[in-house]
């Protein structure tokens, strides 16, 4: 059956392909980009392609744009929008810090209250996360964002349970390293920084993005936690990425300091 979707964060990366693969499935998307350029580029984009979505301004962070996406009735919510900023905890300016909550926390978190709000009024709904597997064990060198993923399953397995009484469902999606440029641009975003002070510790050693996976996977996985009828609380891809995650987990009661 079709839905009409929202996705935040459509400009690029997992949004982007979110966005073409609902359309041609025949949904209703609305495809939110945060500036002007990424709106016109991906207008153009789709029409080149032949499929019909509507792509606005949505700028996560702007009280402005969030209000007019809300004044849309959605099915879905895609809660996809998100930066990351590397760094060693110790060094990461503050500034710096805050940046990540503001976007992948608590714009988020706003616009998931916004919509929840309508989807409780009609009694159904889903909202759906995109974390990380960062959210889920230990990232050195990446603790801000993996900080803020932390934060996100902690809201969703929380709203998780408080709406579903009134029809409403919370989904995570958590993605391991996908070629979408994402990791890449976020472990260059500290050397913005790093060298306008004075550093206690070393740089963090160089990370080759030697296996990053095809984002094709990962587009699928989102596509089919949207649109079945009752989808995992949680999917972590690749493979791979969730064996990992269920060893760390388990590891970590055994470790001393």
């Amino acid at each position: 059956m079709s839905k009409t979707v929202l996705i935040t964060g459509a400009g690029s990366g997992f949004g982007r392909g979110v966005a073409f693969e609902l359309a041609r499935r025949g949904h209703r998307v609305i495809a939110g980009c945060q500036i002007w350029p990424q709106v016109t580029e991906l207008r153009q984009a789709l029409a080149e392609a032949g499929l019909a979505a509507e792509v606005i301004k949505l700028d996560v962070l702007s009280e402005i744009d969030r209000a007019k996406a809300l004044a849309i009735e959605v099915d879905v919510l895609f809660n996809n929008a998100g930066i990351m900023e590397s760094g060693p905890l110790v060094e990461i300016p503050m500034s710096v810090f805050r940046s990540v909550f503001e976007t992948n926390v608590f714009a988020a978190l706003e616009l998931a209250q916004g919509f929840a709000r309508q989807m409780v009024a009609k009694e159904a709904g889903r909202i759906v996360w995109t974390s990380s597997v960062a959210g889920l064990v230990k990232v050195p060198f990446d603790g801000a964002y993996a900080a803020s993923k932390h934060a996100v399953e902690g809201i969703c397995s929380a709203m998780r349970e408080e709406l579903a009484p009134y029809g409403v469902q919370v989904v995570t999606i958590n993605p391991g390293a996908y070629r979408t440029g994402f990791n890449d641009t976020g472990m260059e975003a500290m050397d913005q920084w790093w060298d306008q002070g004075e550093r206690v510790v070393e740089h963090w050693p160089v990370r080759e993005l030697t296996h990053q996976h095809d984002p094709t996977e990962m587009i699928a996985a989102m596509v089919e936690v949207i649109e079945a009828e009752h989808p995992a609380y949680r999917t972590v891809r690749p493979a791979g990425a969730e064996e990992m995650v269920r060893r760390e987990q388990s590891e970590i009661w055994g470790l001393k300091v």
